[in-house]
């Protein structure tokens, strides 16, 4: 019996252990939603991947096929952090291919770090094509000391089917699922936690001069920080240096003695070196570094000089604070603490919100030069809103202003703004309300059965709020950043109505004639509320009157995309309404039916670590030709709506043969996110990457010009028409 019980102790232990799910799901045999993709993978490129059960081991394989986007690539795609250390990498993994032809099917392996792909190969000189059964593939790189992402891929280019599975990594011959991960190096910065719980700064009063020597203090803290080698390899936690440099800086009497030490405080980061790489302002530079600010006459010779020696030897390479995303070039802020825990931050951590965000708006935003203020004199406009804030809704609210400074539509209070909502109210109106016509108009009801107690009609105007006129509420509404006018009011009409009381008393008018009433207000979570739109049920195209076809990008899915325009091969004309934001990224998958043959239709600039504040052009990209060229009419449908993702799709699809765009000014904020963390656990964001026409036009505040200006007005409102759906059906059908 003894031997019995070890021999059922030693199987049991065998079960266990083979039950034991791997780290990472290379097998594909994990799948939570079966909706979706299995857990970890997903998509690159413009073909749909998905989840197939013709699996070589196991029940699931990832599959990557090309339907009738014929020209183009897609990837099924994993991600894991790269905290190993080795020589060498290896993938290897098993591939089953039908019918590839016009490209290649094979593994991918990339390495990035510092913001680029730092080591690669997709197998495309192997040239694997046509039909084969599941054969065994291995790609082997080195692997690079800077390595922070491994991508491990499988990948089709053309036409065709692939089916990829049972991938594996190992790094100097050893499984990356047995690795132990090795804990990354620490730097200098850190270990400094001496002003974690506080800066401890107490500012004097604030005179002209302390203001000006603040913002001077700014503008040099910043450079430094992007430029100064030491700091750029995380040797000071940069932050707190300028807590400990405050105090004596406070004490200068004059412009002399503030030289001296901002010159002491530099000379005191350690020498540097004369750097042999740095390279001066690339002549096809579409945006210079601007160091205007190092010219001011108050500033003696000897600090310009140190000041432009650093600008000429700056730090080149991997970056500490600052870093490119890889294969798309917007800006990622590193190693910005949030300093949550200080929800209304101390008057230091006040002063530092303030230079942080001057400094990467200076350096990194490709739009600053299109804001309406000056860029260098908006740090000393600022400087009494953030030191005087004397509680956090003020903080708040002097941060939400120098971020509406930047007029970019992304960039708003996204995180951390509690006391502005809690000032705003938690007591929402029943009615959905918009600027038509320059008036604040009803024009949908979040519930239905709540019309009848609201008391107002779908065309009402609503013409004061608690006895205020709108247009002076709107007036002073002025912290809500937006990139144009018609985005800003398509914003503040969403908070207009909203209270901290349960009511509001309203003057609107019906049928021409002035009333009063008192309008109840109701929890967010008690309505069916909607932010600009309501999604809309069912599918996302339908055939109209007259051959016509309709889709709406609200809650398109890719695979939608052959099934309706099959359907519609043969129609009149087709309506693509991007009065929305896209539920899934359809710029080549839809756009390619478009065009016969390439059309470029977006480049974008690309900020520089290296060169802090330079931003160059890269080549145009295009939209290719899906199997499947369709010759209708294509009229687009765009509005204040159309943001982001929606306004860059709404240029891919203008680059087709016969596309019309018809609508109003779109929200004028296009390109990749990035993220800012901002003392206080303050979250906002700027687009990152200039996105212009391929012949340089910009897009930034403009927005998606249509070809036909069509807006709403109260007379459609209130006969309940779409305007611009009708104007989109009497040009398909001149």
């Amino acid at each position: 019996m003894k031997h019995l019980s070890v021999i059922l102790f030693a199987a049991i232990v065998q079960i266990s252990f083979a039950q034991t799910e791997p780290k990472f799901n290379l097998g594909f045999e994990k799948q939570t939603d079966p909706n979706a993709l299995s857990d970890g993978w997903f998509q690159w490129g413009q073909y749909l991947p998905t989840i197939d059960s013709d699996a070589h081991a196991g029940s699931r394989a990832g599959k990557v096929a090309s339907g009738k986007a014929s020209g183009n690539f897609g990837c099924i795609t994993y991600r894991i952090p790269a905290n190993y250390k080795g020589a060498s990498i290896k993938l290897e993994g098993y591939m089953k291919i039908k019918d590839v032809k016009n490209g290649f099917a094979g593994l991918l392996l990339r390495i990035d770090g510092e913001g680029t792909s730092l080591a690669f190969d997709n197998m495309q000189e192997a040239g694997i094509n046509g039909t084969r059964d599941w054969e065994k593939y291995e790609i082997t790189l080195d692997y690079p000391e800077n390595a922070e992402i491994i991508f491990a891929a499988g990948i089709m280019v053309g036409e065709g089917e692939a089916w990829f599975d049972d991938l594996k990594i190992s790094i100097d011959g050893q499984d990356i699922q047995e690795l132990k991960e090795t804990p990354l190096p620490t730097v200098p910065a850190e270990n400094d936690h001496a002003f974690d719980t506080g800066s401890g700064i107490l500012f004097p009063k604030l005179t002209p001069e302390l203001s000006a020597n603040l913002e001077l203090l700014g503008k040099v803290w910043g450079f430094l920080k992007y430029h100064h080698p030491a700091i750029a390899k995380g040797q000071y936690n940069w932050d707190y240096e300028l807590f400990r440099f405050l105090p004596t800086y406070f004490e200068v009497k004059n412009n002399k003695q503030r030289d001296q030490k901002l010159l002491d405080w530099i000379n005191g980061l350690g020498e540097v070196a004369v750097c042999s790489s740095c390279k001066p302002v690339d002549k096809q530079a579409v945006i210079r570094p601007d160091h205007a600010w190092m010219n001011d006459k108050s500033i003696g010779a000897d600090l310009r000089k140190k000041l432009a020696f650093i600008y000429q030897n700056r730090h080149q390479g991997k970056h500490y604070y600052i870093r490119m995303v890889a294969q798309v070039g917007n800006p990622e802020f590193r190693h910005e603490s949030p300093y949550s825990k200080m929800p209304y931050p101390d008057e230091g951590f006040r002063l530092l919100a303030l230079y942080k965000y001057w400094n990467m708006i200076h350096y990194f935003f490709p739009y600053k030069h299109l804001c309406d203020k000056n860029w260098n004199q908006v740090l000393s406009a600022h400087i009494p809103s953030f030191l005087n804030a004397s509680n956090e809704l003020e903080y708040e609210m002097a941060a939400v202003k120098i971020i509406s400074d930047a007029q970019d539509t992304h960039a708003n209070l996204w995180g951390g703004g509690d006391r502005i909502a809690e000032a705003t109210g938690q007591y929402f109106p029943p009615v959905a309300v918009r600027f038509v016509e320059n008036q604040l108009t009803v024009t949908d009801y979040y519930n239905p059965e709540l019309k009848t107690s609201a008391g107002l009609e779908i065309g009402d105007v609503i013409t004061k709020i608690n006895g205020k006129k709108t247009e002076e509420i709107v007036q002073s509404k002025s912290y809500y950043p937006a990139s144009n006018q018609p985005t800003r009011l398509r914003d503040v009409a969403e908070d207009i109505l909203r209270s901290s009381e349960p009511k509001v008393d309203i003057s609107y008018v019906h049928e021409g004639k002035e009333k009063n009433a008192t309008l109840k207000l109701y929890t967010r979570d008690s309505l069916n509320y909607y932010r600009w739109y309501r999604e809309p049920a069912g599918p996302c195209f339908k055939m109209l009157e007259g051959n016509i076809g309709y889709v709406t990008l609200a809650n398109i899915r890719l695979e939608d995309i052959p099934v309706f325009m099959d359907s519609f091969q043969n129609t009149k004309g087709l309506i693509i309404d991007i009065r929305n934001y896209p539920s899934n990224f359809v710029v080549f998958g839809l756009g390619g039916y478009f065009v016969d043959e390439p059309e470029p239709f977006v480049k974008f600039t690309q900020g520089n670590t290296d060169h802090p504040g330079e931003f160059i052009f890269g080549e145009p990209l295009a939209v290719y030709p899906a199997e499947g060229y369709y010759e209708g009419k294509v009229v687009v449908l765009v509005n204040e709506l159309s943001q982001s993702q929606a306004e860059y799709t709404a240029m891919a699809f203008r680059a087709g043969h016969n596309t019309t765009i018809i609508g109003s000014t779109t929200a004028g904020a296009d390109g990749n996110i990035s993220s800012i963390q901002l003392p206080g656990g303050l979250r906002t964001a700027i687009s990152g990457i200039g996105v212009h026409y391929p012949e340089g036009k910009e897009t930034q505040r403009v927005g998606i010009v249509p070809d036909i200006v069509v807006r709403p007005t109260l007379k459609g409102i209130r006969e309940g028409r779409d305007e611009l759906l009708e104007k989109a059906l009497e040009v398909i059908n001149k």
